[in-house]
């Protein structure tokens, strides 16, 4: 017959002090302040690379809401959400209990950007004296403006633009180093040869982009446009 071994009592202690507590922990309830400020430090983590300075409201939890305590409440984006201006962040519970709601979030970047400083027309480069600087809340501007001019200076408008725009990125281009029909360098390049002949742009482009040109004996070369008149060609 097998022997049972007794329960010591300081075990017995450690039990009934389990059981005790069991009832306790599931009837605790989530401090939604603390949620709302899991929330705005998880924003701040994930917008710290913007310009300007950050302002992070985050709107009070409906009061009626009665969660399980979770130890560890993890904030989240929801799919195709994005931290700027008015937004949504998830807070989610993986146990105890599991559960998930949502927060309403407004973040605002206060901060310089650019704008022109007269009326251009297209394809005009920028100049230093063209532009300007105003302070705003980037969230309410369109996406891709530009906040620092020298991001701008040098290049080409790709449309024409009133006095006191905002300038943004979509706006601008490289400008041109080879224009069509202008002569240029071939250089043809390759494991241990280098060949250079002499071709005709067939079209307009900027550094470091494609271009096709007319070759000596009339064949048409696509080759990447540089400074200087010169298209190379690698093999």
């Amino acid at each position: 017959m097998a022997r049972m071994n007794p329960i010591r009592p300081a075990r017995l202690c450690s039990i009934a002090a389990a059981i005790a507590m069991t009832p306790a922990l599931a009837n605790e309830r989530q401090d939604l302040g603390q949620l709302q400020r899991v929330v705005e430090s998880y924003v701040r983590n994930e917008a710290a690379g913007l310009p300007g300075e950050l302002s992070v409201r985050v709107a009070p939890l409906d009061s009626r809401l009665s969660l399980p305590n979770c130890p560890a409440p993890q904030a989240f984006m929801p799919a195709g959400g994005r931290l700027w201006g008015k937004s949504t962040v998830g807070i989610r519970c993986l146990g105890p209990v599991a559960w998930t709601i949502y927060a309403s979030v407004t973040v605002e970047v206060s901060a310089q950007y650019v704008i022109t400083a007269r009326p251009m027309s297209q394809g005009e480069t920028v100049r230093t004296q063209d532009l300007a600087t105003m302070r705003g809340d980037l969230a309410r501007l369109p996406a891709g403006i530009v906040v620092d001019p020298q991001q701008a200076i040098g290049q080409q408008l790709a449309m024409s633009l009133g006095a006191g725009q905002p300038l943004r990125r979509d706006m601008l281009r490289q400008p041109h180093v080879i224009a069509q029909g202008q002569g240029v360098k071939l250089v043809s390049e390759g494991p241990g040869f280098r060949v250079s002949t002499e071709g005709r742009a067939l079209g307009n482009a900027a550094d470091g982009q494609l271009v096709q040109v007319r070759g000596p004996s009339g064949q048409t070369i696509s080759g990447i446009a540089r400074s200087g008149g010169i298209v190379e060609v690698r093999y």
